[in-house]
Parts: C-alpha cells; sequence; structure tokens
C-alpha cells in the first residue's frame, strides 16, 4: 500500500462497523476521497477529536484497493468555534455539503481547497457577513465546476457589455438590453456589480465588500436557482437556516405585537 500525506478538511463521517468510520476527506492533494478511521469511536481512540466535521489537519493515509486507510492526524484547526451558534454552523455544514455535492471523487483543485480553507478562518474569526462569504465561495464552486458565469458579453448575442437587469436562467450569464429577456432573472445595477466583484476577485479581497440587505437576497435567489439547476442534489442546510430564520423572526414580531398590545 502506498503511504501519502496531505492536508484535509474532514467533510463528513459515518459509523463504519463496531468501533471505525467512514470519514469523507476534502484533500489539497487528492481531491475528494473517503478513508477508514480505525477504532475512532472508542472512548480513548486518538481520532475522536480529529475526526469531527469542519477540522483541518494533515492527514497520513494508506491508500488500499477500494478505500484509503488514517494512519496519522495532525490537526492544524479543528474549527469547533464554528459551533458557536445556528449561523456558523450551518454555513460551515452548507460549505462541506457544496464540496460533498459538486466535486467528483479524486477531483483535484488546490484552489477551491485553499478557498474551502479560507472561508473557515474568515468565519472563525468573524471578520465578514457571512451571507456575503457564502455567495463568494457558491461562485468558486461554480468555477470549479465549469457553471463560471461570464460578465464582459451578452450570452444570447455576444455582444460586450459592462451592465445588465438580466441574468438568463439557461445560459447563467447576464442579457444586453436588445436581446430577449424571457426566461430571465432580475438584476438590480448594485447587485450586477457586486456579482462581478465576487466573481473577479478572490477571498483575500473581498472581506472589504459592503453590500446592502436587498442585494443580499437577489445574489442568494440568483446563485441558489442555479446551484440547484446544474447539480444531482440540492443542498439541505440553508434551508434549514431559511426555515429557523422566519420562524424567529415571525416570533419576534408576534412578540413586539403583544408589547404593543399590553400598552395600550
Amino acid at each position: 500500500m502506498a503511504i501519502l500525506k496531505t492536508r484535509a478538511i474532514v467533510i463528513k463521517t459515518q459509523e463504519f462497523k463496531e468501533n471505525d468510520k467512514l470519514v469523507w476527506l476534502y484533500t489539497e492533494d487528492l481531491g475528494k476521497i473517503t478513508a477508514i478511521a480505525k477504532g475512532a469511536r472508542k472512548n480513548k481512540s486518538k481520532y475522536i477529536a480529529s475526526t469531527l466535521p469542519f477540522c483541518f489537519g494533515e492527514f497520513v493515509l494508506f491508500k488500499g484497493k477500494n478505500l484509503y486507510t488514517i494512519n496519522e492526524i495532525t490537526i492544524i484547526d479543528s474549527f469547533q468555534q464554528l459551533l458557536r451558534d445556528l449561523d456558523t454552523i450551518t454555513y460551515a455544514t452548507y460549505f462541506n455539503e457544496l464540496i460533498d455535492i459538486t466535486i467528483e471523487n479524486d477531483e483535484v483543485n488546490k484552489e477551491l481547497f485553499k478557498d474551502l480553507v479560507a472561508t473557515f478562518y474568515f468565519m472563525k474569526n468573524d471578520v465578514m457577513d457571512i451571507e456575503v462569504l457564502a455567495r463568494a465561495f457558491e461562485i468558486r464552486i461554480l468555477k470549479a465546476t465549469g457553471y463560471e458565469l461570464n460578465f464582459s458579453r451578452c450570452v444570447k448575442c455576444g455582444k460586450k457589455i459592462t451592465l445588465s437587469n438580466n441574468i438568463d436562467s439557461t445560459l447563467y450569464g447576464p442579457i444586453c438590453k436588445e436581446c430577449e429577456k424571457l426566461n430571465s432573472i432580475y438584476i438590480s445595477n448594485p447587485t450586477y456589480n457586486t456579482l462581478k466583484f465576487l466573481n473577479n476577485f478572490g477571498m483575500d479581497k473581498i472581506n472589504r465588500l459592503i453590500v446592502s440587505k436587498a442585494s443580499k437576497l437577489e445574489l442568494y435567489k440568483i446563485l441558489s436557482f442555479i446551484i440547484s439547476q446544474n447539480y444531482t442534489r440540492k443542498p439541505k442546510s440553508l434551508e434549514m437556516l431559511d426555515f429557523l430564520t422566519a420562524f424567529q423572526n415571525e416570533g419576534k414580531k408576534n412578540l413586539d405585537d403583544l408589547r404593543v398590545d399590553s400598552n395600550k
């Protein structure tokens, strides 16, 4: 068996046999792989902390016929701070779910791996708007899987453009004023410029970006639609966050209404 060493983030895990775990890893050098962590479910296992979702570390692996076997793990950052509240745990789970759904096994993309690590550090240190961060990572997923948005030309006629108020819902790009707007998604000027910025600049630039609530909602609708149309499974993580947020907002509204009534 070949011995390999690579940095990786734990995407998800599953119980396996009596004491083992199956661990899905997104690695820097091997792409997305599945490995066995033998004895990881035992109370005194050396792998308990290092096989939790979000853990970032250096993994020493044996390559078997069908699966890898984990031999050693050195934790670089456990990222367990992401468990601090509903938003961070849901978004971190969502980013891992995107990798799991959209990336083929053994498909190496070092830039996307670096972007995933950067995204976790941004969340850990709470340095930027988590919704904008999510949209930026979604764009990087689209780029990595062949669905990159082109903002320099109309997707229907090829005419050069600098601004558009319509994104084609089948070609996934901007439409010029002269082309038919049938089956398109409206996008405001500020949102279009924000989307173009997120597409054209790296993760090291986006933390300085300020986005309005209205633009964040437009970005979410556009990118979630593109993602839902192009992959075999639809991510479930953000649906739960949307439900809980709506529930919390409704609860707050009802509480405010009660306070108003009690003051009459």
